[in-house]
């Protein structure tokens, strides 16, 4: 940042006005909102620059609640998260942030910002774990994964809250409430969901196994080989093997022996005398012609071709 920086430790001075009836509150500190917070409700407030000098601001973290921050217009800044740089540059509008109680954050803002900060207590976050699954949470809810959200659905709640004002005070709070809890209800869901799906993914095969997998393959390239014999050589049933193999290799077994056949056939074609035919039948192909349309779709030529200008340049 150049020297010109304001460095404010949690406070900024070029924020809006506070709109009519809004229950939003105007954050003239970043991060910290205007009123308190009661354990059963969420506060909302915004933070807002309209000039665009450089200004460096921070934040402690707050001891009890999470933030959701939900940035409202694309934004250029740096933003660290525990002291690591998570953003650094344009941030785009509808991005969202969930920052854990007690974790410090700071940013370093190079253009004007408006962003949304819901406060959310652990009793909020509990009542909507026990709506979305039915069940009480064991324990805290900590939503530790700071990396930046695109949600199509928390996008447009952002919005929606961005735009809550009304002449009737009690009504724009209930809006703004019931917006608020739809935010936080979308968060929990993501973050328990994604949580449960990293869960259920296959575990990489151990390396002992791909071992065995590829061993096997390099033994019997020349016959047919199908995947219950590649699992079987690995302990390991085909469904799980199949899925462990992807995880680790990114390939699916039978990609990955179409591949290696490819390989051993380039290899021959240099170092043999053998016609292609003699060639493909050597690697698992059950005619020429088949092995020649699979050489040309991984390679880029022909076997004849290949062979040809290889040796060319050799």
């Amino acid at each position: 940042m150049t020297s010109s920086m304001t460095f404010l430790p949690d406070a900024a001075v070029d924020v809006a006005p506070t709109r009519r009836a809004s229950p939003i509150g105007i954050e003239h500190q970043w991060r910290r909102p205007v009123d308190p917070q009661s354990p059963s409700n969420i506060v909302v407030s915004r933070w807002t620059r309209n000039v665009a000098h450089p200004l460096r601001v921070v934040n402690p973290g707050n001891a009890e609640h999470h933030c959701i921050a939900m940035n409202l217009k694309c934004a250029s800044l740096t933003f660290k998260h525990e002291g690591a740089p998570l953003v650094r540059g344009r941030v785009a509008a509808g991005a969202v942030q969930v920052t854990a109680p007690d974790v410090a954050c700071s940013a370093e803002f190079e253009s004007s910002a408006d962003v949304l900060h819901l406060f959310v207590s652990q009793q909020v976050l509990a009542e909507c774990y026990e709506d979305m699954f039915g069940r009480v949470h064991a324990g805290d809810i900590r939503i530790d994964d700071p990396r930046l959200v695109r949600d199509p659905a928390l996008e447009r709640l952002g919005q929606a809250l961005a735009v809550s004002q009304s002449d009737d005070a009690a009504l724009g709070k209930v809006f703004t409430d019931s917006v608020s809890l739809a935010v936080v209800s979308r968060v929990v869901a993501r973050h328990f969901t994604l949580a449960e799906r990293r869960t259920r993914e296959a575990s990489p095969l151990p390396s002992w196994r791909l071992s065995r997998a590829i061993e096997y393959v390099d033994a019997h390239l020349a016959e047919p080989i199908g995947l219950a014999d590649i699992a079987s050589s690995t302990g390991l049933t085909r469904m799980h093997f199949a899925s462990q193999f992807r995880r680790t290799t990114g390939m699916r077994p039978h990609e990955y022996l179409t591949r290696r056949r490819i390989e051993h056939a380039q290899h021959l074609l240099l170092t043999s005398k053998h016609n292609v035919l003699d060639v493909a039948l050597s690697c698992g192909f059950r005619s020429q012609a088949h092995f020649t349309t699979v050489f040309k779709r991984l390679v880029g030529d022909t076997p004849s071709n290949w062979r040809m200008k290889e040796n060319i340049d050799r």
